[in-house]
């Protein structure tokens, strides 16, 4: 066998340690260092940040200097948005980024920002990959269908789930909930906060041969019908419970790739199409094609409620694409540009 790959875990919130739990249970992977964003973490094992059962000797730190200077092959980079300065040190060091942090292409960023990337990746010969659940995943299972068709009409790729289980009051609030449902800019503000879908979209066409002339993002906010309390934000009635939006690829007057949501949060709100609690990947044309994705619990799942698992179902596309991500050439690497990622048999 090879020699471990040498992984740094970037950040250790709800995503990243799920993601350091993986590193720690691959014999491929070796964890040598861990970035922690908050103070309160540094100093401490890796295992205490993601309940291992046993110390791993690898300690957190805010120091990156330190960590570059463990000369990692790739870093599981895991923050909610990512920082383009971080992202820059990192890839001129030579160290592969697999990344959750709102990367599919890098599209939604700044063009000289995105230059400073590409500029780092030939530098450092290094590649930058990012996925999750949604984007990612589901797009190349949506790429995947379609190429059992004769002819693709349009790609339509939904989130359709409760999302009260999500406990990031920032977030939810920027994509509406809790807000007046006419806010003034409230639209806008959904639109760029969910931009990476349109990433996806665009990269979805780009594997399919498509060239886009235009992309365009359509929302409609639901009210709520009573106060719910969520423990970490309140939705009281009259205010946005629910958001339905898609960022939509077109060429000419087609729309050939939309990707988006139907979101809701608590009991109190019907929104404009039933919830299928999971993703729905539809792929119109000869023929059609249709499928649902349903992130479940194992009948061993200990944890209160199912968050966790929506945590596991959005580091893993990323983690386990380390090894393929540290193989490709440098540059941006897509979910299209990749071999086919995948798990890991458990050990018995």
């Amino acid at each position: 066998m090879s020699q471990p790959l040498r992984v740094i875990q970037w950040t250790t919130g709800n995503i990243g340690r799920r993601s350091l739990r993986a590193i720690l249970a691959r014999p491929d992977l070796e964890l040598v260092g861990v970035f922690a964003h908050g103070a309160d973490k540094v100093g401490l094992d890796a295992a205490a940040l993601c309940d291992w059962p046993s110390p791993t000797g690898v300690r957190a730190t805010d120091d990156v200097d330190a960590l570059l200077a463990l000369r990692p092959d790739a870093c599981c980079y895991n923050p909610l948005w990512p920082s383009i300065d971080d992202l820059v040190r990192l890839l001129e060091a030579g160290v592969n980024v697999c990344s959750s942090a709102a990367w599919i292409t890098g599209g939604k960023q700044a063009p000289a920002d995105l230059d400073r990337v590409r500029a780092a990746c030939a530098a450092g010969g290094s590649t930058i990959f990012g996925s999750g659940a949604h984007p990612g995943l589901t797009n190349m299972v949506g790429m995947v269908l379609s190429g059992a068709c004769e002819r693709v009409d349009e790609i339509r790729i939904t989130e359709s789930v409760d999302c009260s289980t999500y406990e990031s009051a920032g977030t939810q609030t920027a994509m509406g909930f809790s807000q007046p449902p006419d806010t003034p800019g409230l639209a806008e503000s959904v639109r760029v906060e969910s931009e990476v879908f349109a990433e996806s979209a665009a990269m979805m066409a780009d594997a399919m041969g498509v060239t886009l002339d235009r992309m365009s993002f359509d929302v409609e906010f639901t009210v709520a019908t009573a106060d719910s309390d969520l423990g970490f934000m309140q939705i009281p009635a009259g205010t946005v419970a629910g958001v339905m939006g898609y960022h939509r690829g077109w060429v000419g007057d087609r729309n050939v790739v939309s990707v988006g949501f139907n979101w809701t949060m608590g009991s109190h709100v019907v929104p404009p199409k039933p919830l299928a609690h999971g993703h729905v990947i539809q792929v119109f044309g000869l023929p059609n094609m249709r499928t649902v994705i349903h992130c479940l619990p194992p009948v061993d799942w200990t944890e209160e409620g199912f968050m966790g698992l929506g945590m596991i179902y959005t580091a893993m596309p990323v983690t386990n694409a380390v090894p393929a991500v540290v193989a490709a050439a440098p540059g941006i690497a897509t979910l299209a540009d990749l071999p086919v990622v995948t798990g890991r048999v458990a050990h018995l």
